[in-house]
């Protein structure tokens, strides 16, 4: 059987128990998300959700915390004005192994979570 995967629906990453409103001051705030209110029967379990584009960003709460390889990558618009903000925001910037057709870096969120943004070079985006 193949499976047939239509689109991205979301991305769950984790942020460290009762950290909900640095996580909103990031991504609220720096990364300019919409926040978009869980279902009722998981408000309990804490966390935030994020609507990015036709997807949704879910973080949780957990114990324990560690950076890792974990990621979502998210293709934008105007890559080096992204940069030149998030670097004035004091967000450190990891440059990417270079990717034919690709710009791309990543960052880690205050919580360890790697996040990769990419643009498609103009000869690749067509």
């Amino acid at each position: 059987m193949k499976i047939n995967i239509k689109r991205l629906d979301h991305i769950q990453i984790s942020i460290p128990i009762g950290s909900e409103e640095a996580a909103r001051k990031f991504y609220s705030g720096i990364l300019g998300l919409e926040e978009i209110e869980k279902p009722e029967p998981l408000k309990t379990r804490g966390g935030l959700w994020y609507k990015i584009a036709d997807i949704q960003l879910h973080i949780s709460v957990e114990e324990n915390q560690s950076r890792s390889k974990r990621h979502p990558a998210f293709e934008v618009e105007d890559l080096k004005d992204i940069k030149k903000y998030l670097e004035e925001n004091d967000v450190g910037i990891s440059e990417e192994i270079p990717v034919m057709g690709l710009n791309r870096f990543s960052f880690y969120d205050p919580f360890g979570n790697r996040i990769e943004l990419l643009e498609k070079e103009p000869s690749s985006a067509e």
